[in-house]
């Protein structure tokens, strides 16, 4: 009772229902739920109902009525794709790799301020040399335990056995004995031939067979061709010993004298007695095999064509060819396989073209077109590899004076054609349009659509596999005929020219104008880019001259204008730079190839401080035709 009456004085009591309630209890007492006035009274079925939302990628402020402008249907075509993403937080972070140069910088900048604190007091230096660094162990790969295992110490074995007999022989052969020899030889031949017809043709009886024809064989005279052959280099190689040092270690000293001048050394000159009266018709350096090149022999008199000869030498043996393949007709042009160097494209006057395989003994090409496949109807001038079709099978290009450009494909043993463009001449008044004669092309580097194609009015076409019933642009290049159109191996927008009109003029494909102009003084037969440099070329010309340029050095005359051939009357016809040796092989229309090395002063590359490693590659050779080109470009912008 009296801690009841505690209980009651110290709460108090209810004077209603007799409770007993603290004065601040308001805490316990139930909540009234105050709704809002406009809220709806649901049902327990509707406030169970569920609703779905499904949630998507889609950006609802995407655009979605994009368009682009189609150039093969000529109309704008919407786009169904658009970009849906949307970006809601970008944070970047400051945190470093430990092996970033940042990272090295600020560890060595917080260990010169170690070593700083460090020499205001000694004694703390003196306290942790005291102490002995704890070395931490490695958490990834730590063991407490280690076991050695011991190596086998190594043994030493030797036999020695007696030096076999030796004996000296002399003995002397006179012309009897060897008559004698040969007579012994030229009977087991016989007597082998004859034991192999005699054997029975059975089935049974194929290993007897295969057996005697190896005897048959094996005293061919055959087996020392291979061998003929190295001892022929040999001798060629004794026998031109100063030309192959000239080739290898030779550099005109003279040039460190010339600063804008360099000279051409002759080295080997090339030639086939049953050639001497065909021209140079083409040139091509085998991309694999970096001595051998392909010569195709033919002739530019077109009242005197005949037989033809494709060719094929080597630097190692200047006095005879490697491969000889005769041919019915005139060959003008040729292309050699980069990947597969034993297959030629070759292109005649009679309007066919052919491949050749020099793994096949035949002197037959493997494919040739006819009448029947689609085999052009007047001279074929040029012949390009190009890169697979989609089923795998080879194919080049040709380019004829019939107007046409045909792809060619290698299928099983057919050749199947494809015109992709006909060249045609634009007549006023829509009176008439005839094809166009096609006389040289060639595809771009790196675009594989885009090629280039000079007719025989001097006017230039941009091309697409794509489009066969238009061109791409066309430039008035030249007063004649185009003898050489190429895409230069750095710039992918630059192109050079060359005509009969005695001019070489070089090309943005983007500018309708050409960029530079040279004037050779005589008909140029052909030009060709180095393959070191993006502004280094050279030209050949009927004169007999070789002309080579280097833009980095005089953008206004050649470097080295030099004769090549003894006689006045000689034409040089064609001229092809080495992929890697620092040389050029000529060709004239008397069937003579000659092959030139350049001075350093026609290679000349910055030169090099010590300790210092100036840039190299591709890029700056494109630099350095791109600033030419902005010397160029300015004035004309600066005009507009």
């Amino acid at each position: 009772m009296l801690l009841m009456s505690v209980w009651s004085c110290f709460f108090g009591q209810d004077e209603e229902d007799g409770t007993e309630t603290g004065e601040g209890d308001e805490w316990m007492q139930g909540k009234t739920l105050i709704k809002p006035l406009d809220q709806l009274d649901l049902t327990e079925a509707e406030l169970k109902e569920e609703f779905t939302r499904i949630l998507t990628a889609n950006n609802p402020h995407a655009p979605q009525n994009i368009v682009r402008y189609s150039f093969k249907e000529r109309s704008y075509k919407p786009i169904s794709s658009v970009d849906q993403l949307a970006v809601h937080f970008v944070l970047e972070g400051n945190l470093l790799h430990q092996d970033s140069d940042e990272a090295r910088r600020q560890r060595a900048k917080q260990g010169d301020v170690e070593e700083g604190g460090g020499e205001e007091r000694a004694d703390s230096v003196e306290s942790k040399a005291g102490k002995k660094e704890q070395k931490i162990t490695n958490q990834f790969n730590f063991s407490e335990r280690a076991s050695q295992t011991l190596n086998n110490p190594l043994r030493e074995r030797g036999c020695q056995t007696e030096p076999p007999p030796r004996a000296n022989f002399s003995a002397t052969a006179n012309q009897w004995e060897i008559y004698d020899v040969y007579l012994e030889v030229l009977q087991k031949q016989e007597k082998n031939k004859e034991k192999a017809k005699a054997v029975p043709k059975k089935d049974d009886d194929k290993g007897k067979k295969k057996m005697m024809l190896v005897e048959t064989q094996s005293d061919d005279i055959t087996k020392v061709a291979k061998v003929a052959k190295i001892i022929e280099r040999m001798v060629n190689q004794n026998t031109f010993d100063d030309i192959a040092q000239d080739f290898k270690y030779f550099e005109d000293a003279s040039d460190e004298y010339r600063e804008q001048e360099g000279t051409l050394l002759p080295l080997w000159k090339f030639q086939y007695d049953k050639a001497k009266r065909l021209s140079v018709t083409a040139l091509c350096w085998n991309e694999s095999y970096k001595d051998l090149f392909a010569v195709g022999l033919g002739s530019y008199d077109f009242t005197k064509q005949g037989r033809g000869m494709l060719v094929f030498y080597s630097l190692k043996n200047s006095t005879f060819p490697e491969y000889i393949y005769p041919t019915t007709s005139g060959i003008l042009c040729l292309d050699i396989h980069k990947h597969l160097p034993y297959l030629v494209a070759v292109g005649f006057y009679d309007g066919c073209v052919a491949v050749y395989n020099l793994k096949e003994e035949t002197l037959q090409p493997i494919y040739k077109s006819t009448a029947k496949s689609g085999k052009h109807t007047d001279p074929v001038w040029q012949v390009k590899w190009q890169k697979d079709d989609m089923d795998n099978n080879h194919n080049f290009f040709s380019v004829s004076s019939d107007g046409r450009v045909v792809s060619w494909t290698l299928v099983k043993n057919e050749l199947v054609f494809t015109d992709i463009i006909k060249l045609i001449i634009e007549i006023f008044d829509n009176v008439c349009r005839p094809a166009a004669c096609g006389t040289s092309f060639d595809f771009h580097k790196q675009i594989d659509y885009l090629f280039l194609v000079g007719t025989e009015e001097g006017k230039i076409h941009k091309c697409s596999k794509a489009y066969s019933s238009q061109f791409l642009e066309t430039y008035n290049a030249h007063n004649m005929a185009v003898d050489a159109v190429k895409w230069n191996h750095f710039h992918t927008k630059v192109f050079i020219s060359c005509s009969s009109d005695w001019t070489v003029k070089i090309w943005d494909h983007t500018i309708k104008t050409p960029m530079f102009t040279f004037d050779l003084n005589a008909s140029v037969g052909d030009v060709a880019w180095s393959p070191y440099s993006s502004t280094v070329f050279a030209a050949v010309t009927t004169d007999g001259k070789v002309h080579t340029f280097d833009l980095s050095i005089n953008k206004y005359e050649a470097i080295c204008q030099q004769p090549v051939v003894a006689k006045k009357k000689t034409k040089l016809t064609h001229i092809e730079f080495n992929p890697v040796y620092p040389i050029i092989i000529v060709g004239d229309d008397r069937g003579y190839v000659t092959s030139l090395k350049l001075s350093p002063n026609l290679r000349k590359k910055p030169k090099e401080k010590k300790g210092q490693e100036l840039p190299k590659g591709p890029e700056v050779e494109i630099a350095k035709m791109e600033k030419l080109l902005s010397l160029l470009r300015e004035p004309e912008n600066s005009n507009a």
